[in-house]
């Protein structure tokens, strides 16, 4: 099969590589849309121990099973593998399972490929007629239910009483943001400094946009959903929630500082680390998405596999004005 691969940092080729060995209760997917993550970006630069050169990345993937039990269904890939007998899994909280695997990380590889092998029970069906493309958004908006849903259950009121701020308006932001909307927050701000992605954001759904650089944007808010993860918008969560709000923190720029341990302690600010999903969210995610209540996920751009090198170029410099790139195998 072609597959891009990830040969070090910065380094990716469109090359052949072995077809991936189907088990017995697995599917072979035929990939047809995959998206590029964050945490792709990170691998690609050098940044991400866990994923070691040579490797293919990849996570955000729909396509046709070809061979396996759901043969000639078209699915949406959720990636995070659990082991299912633990107590993590066993309370429903798959994505801390201690033994978990995620594809685009060894022992797996991931889907920037023409093929992927996938265990059944983490493939969603795809109703006829409906787009793959669509349907690859699983994944990221995924992570936007799974700290929306989180947060829901500790502010001090419905979140349908609740205003919002999203800092970052890529995929991971612009999922919670829709999310939000979809939950009826009545007052969602999302802050953005790529002025062409903020005339995207402002498109897709009922949001206030605004550039954070140079505008104050909302004075205080119930919920802060951090889908970027550096210090600089760990500062601003804490700078722009209320006393006794929440921030849910789902980005992993960097690792450390802008947490404001003082503030949240005398103000009683509850801090959520958020991560991926459960199986459930995820399940929830694309049915929500096939139900249209995410909006028209028009906003993806959408290019061929073997033009992933330069996809990624224009990410890191910032000319990517679409919150999610699509390749096509």
């Amino acid at each position: 099969m072609k597959a891009l691969v990830y040969n070090g940092p910065e380094q990716l080729a469109l090359q052949d590589m072995p077809d991936p060995l189907r088990a017995d209760d697995d599917c072979l997917i035929q990939i047809e849309h995959v998206g590029i993550c964050g945490s792709d970006m990170h691998a690609w630069a050098g940044h991400d121990e866990r994923r070691p050169a040579p490797l293919i990345l990849g996570h955000e993937a729909a396509g046709l099973v070809i061979e396996g039990p759901l043969k000639g269904q078209r699915v949406t890939v959720n990636p995070l593998v659990s082991c299912g007998a633990c107590s993590a899994c066993k309370s429903g909280r798959e994505n801390l399972c201690a033994q978990r695997e995620i594809i685009s990380m060894p022992p797996r590889q991931g889907a920037f490929a023409e093929l992927l092998t996938m265990p059944t029970t983490n493939l969603v069906v795809i109703p006829d007629g409906f787009s793959t493309q669509k349907a690859s958004l699983a994944e990221p908006l995924a992570c936007g239910w799974h700290a929306v849903r989180l947060a829901g259950r500790v502010l001090d009121g419905p979140l349908s009483d609740a205003s919002c701020l999203v800092l970052g308006g890529g995929a991971i932001g612009l999922g919670a943001a829709l999310v939000l909307a979809a939950k009826g927050a009545p007052d969602i701000w999302v802050a953005e400094t790529n002025a062409a992605r903020r005339a995207i954001v402002a498109q897709s759904g009922p949001f206030k946009v605004y550039d954070p650089i140079s505008e104050p944007g909302p004075d205080a808010v119930d919920l802060v959903v951090d889908g970027v993860g550096f210090e600089a918008t760990r500062k601003a969560a804490f700078a722009k929630v209320k006393p006794g709000g929440v921030i849910s923190h789902i980005g992993l720029g960097s690792a450390s500082g802008g947490v404001d341990v003082r503030r949240a302690t005398l103000q009683e600010i509850t801090f959520i680390g958020t991560y991926t999903y459960t199986q459930q969210d995820f399940r929830d995610t694309a049915h929500a998405i096939f139900d249209g209540d995410l909006g028209s996920l028009d906003w993806p751009d959408t290019r061929p596999l073997s033009d992933g090198p330069a996809a990624f170029d224009e990410i890191k410099s910032g000319q990517a004005a679409a919150p999610k790139i699509i390749l096509v195998p």
